[in-house]
């Protein structure tokens, strides 16, 4: 079964190439062999994988975890192919590289002239990222024959960001349908407003689908900040902000439970942080740019792209001072919200994690006294409480062990670390040679591998991809007691 889940991923990503085959006939490019030679290597596998459905079509746990990691390791390697074919970029852990960022949405990039290259090979690069955002289990999810919903819920659950999945409506396949009909429907009404106000088809196409899965790739070297246009700027910043929200608070807004919209404290906390780091960094770059207003516009967009992970840039902020930056930096780590297309540890966990400590440090005062952590007005058990605390803890020791060996490279603290940051919250750049204005060129090939393995990590929230390297996940025995 899991086999044939990673048939039916390749059978999606064989489809997906299509669209950047043709816009590069469009634009009469000869890189037709680039994306052909994949597109046919992907339809052996995928048919041979997948075109007989196995008669045990139950999904357990270990299933979903191996399903979904397998599926972002190979989606991620026959990716890079046409980068690595067309000759565009001849070192394939470099193809390698920049494909797991655009799947994974993080927009980070080992190129250092992205103008020279092909239109076709620039829509495919910000395509994975559309691929990526909502993810690409959940789309194979609603054509995949599976047992019953319980089984789809493992895949989900592997692969939805935040701290807890659900369904939206009673079938699991009809909920993914919902998330990618609104998802596609946000990332259309960009696409309009952006050519309303200007912007080329092929540009509006590029920057909606960063924005959608708040991932960053832009086919301009100033990033957004090419078209030093203001109206772009709050259409792309409002759009980040947007696809930064739980996906299924647009579902109670279209089935009228605004209420229940209203009520989200994540949503609450999400909103009252941008607005806070907002007025903080404007202030503090004020005279940087001569006016508290020009302040308010540079920093409006890039709050919204660094804490939806998104990683578009308008300047240069690797100038700003020592406090603007500080704070992008935690936003990096903070993240959108649960169920988004934004990555980082999310707002949810963020907040529980606070209110866990305040309340262990109310129990210190008051040992006997018997208290819960309440979230969206609802006490949560000790599960969620320890897993939110488990996968923390399981986040802060890879982040450890990682920024260690990147240290190996040679690179200052600072690009280390925000090159770490950048990779593991899948947000784009980072500080110092990563800067918005640099490269992740400056890395090794092995340092470039282990960046990549932090993508991975980070936008599968760590566990698939560890669990992976676990010798129980592979025992006969375990395979046993499905």
């Amino acid at each position: 079964m899991v086999g044939f889940v990673v048939g039916r991923v390749f059978l999606v990503e064989a489809a997906a190439m299509l669209f950047p085959l043709g816009v590069g006939l469009l634009y009469g490019e000869n890189q037709t062999p680039a994306f052909l030679i994949p597109i046919l290597l992907l339809l052996g596998l995928g048919l041979l994988l997948s075109l007989k459905t196995p008669q045990d079509r139950a999904i357990y746990a270990r299933d979903g975890l191996a399903a979904v990691a397998f599926s972002w390791i190979f989606l991620s390697a026959f990716g890079a192919l046409p980068f690595f074919l067309s000759g565009a970029v001849p070192n394939y852990i470099d193809c390698f590289f920049e494909a797991v960022s655009g799947f994974t949405t993080t927009g980070a990039s080992i190129l250092t002239d992205v103008e020279a290259m092909s239109r076709g090979l620039l829509f495919w690069r910000s395509f994975t990222h559309w691929l990526g955002g909502m993810g690409v289990l959940v789309f194979v999810m609603t054509i995949l024959p599976t047992a019953n919903d319980g089984h789809s819920m493992h895949l989900m659950r592997a692969e939805v960001p935040g701290p807890v999945v659900g369904k939206l409506v009673s079938r699991m396949k009809t909920s993914a349908k919902i998330l990618y009909g609104i998802y596609a429907a946000m990332t259309l009404i960009e696409i309009g407003l952006l050519l309303a106000g200007g912007m080329s088809l092929f540009d509006a196409c590029i920057n909606s689908f960063g924005s959608a899965g708040t991932g960053g790739f832009s086919h301009y070297a100033l990033s957004i900040g090419h078209y030093n246009n203001l109206y772009f700027e709050i259409v792309i910043g409002v759009f980040m902000l947007l696809f930064g929200v739980n996906f299924n608070l647009y579902y109670f807004l279209l089935v009228g439970k605004v209420r229940e919209v209203l009520r989200s404290e994540e949503l609450r906390v999400y909103l009252g942080i941008v607005g806070a780091s907002v007025l903080m960094i404007a202030a503090n770059i004020a005279s940087h740019f001569g006016s508290f207003w020009t302040g308010l516009r540079y920093s409006f967009f890039q709050v919204a792209s660094i804490i939806t992970t998104t990683g578009y840039s308008t300047c240069d902020f690797n100038l700003w001072p020592a406090f603007s930056r500080a704070l992008l930096v935690i936003l990096m780590f903070i993240g959108g919200c649960a169920g988004s297309t934004a990555g980082g540890l999310k707002v949810a966990r963020v907040a529980i994690l606070f209110k866990g400590a305040i309340r262990d440090m109310k129990k210190m005062l008051h040992p006997n006294a018997v208290s819960s952590v309440r979230f969206d007005r609802k006490p949560l058990d000790e599960k969620m409480m320890h897993g939110v605390n488990v996968y923390f803890v399981t986040f802060s020791l890879v982040f450890t062990v990682i920024f260690a060996l990147l240290c190996l490279d040679g690179n200052d603290l600072l690009t280390n670390f925000t090159a770490l940051a950048a990779t593991i919250n899948n947000i784009g750049p980072g500080l110092g040679a990563v800067g918005p204005m640099g490269s992740f060129a400056v890395y090794s090939p092995l340092s470039t591998l282990l960046l990549s393995f932090a993508m991975l990590l980070g936008r599968l929230e760590i566990f698939p991809i560890l669990l992976l390297l676990a010798p129980s996940m592979w025992s006969r025995r375990a395979f046993r007691k499905k």
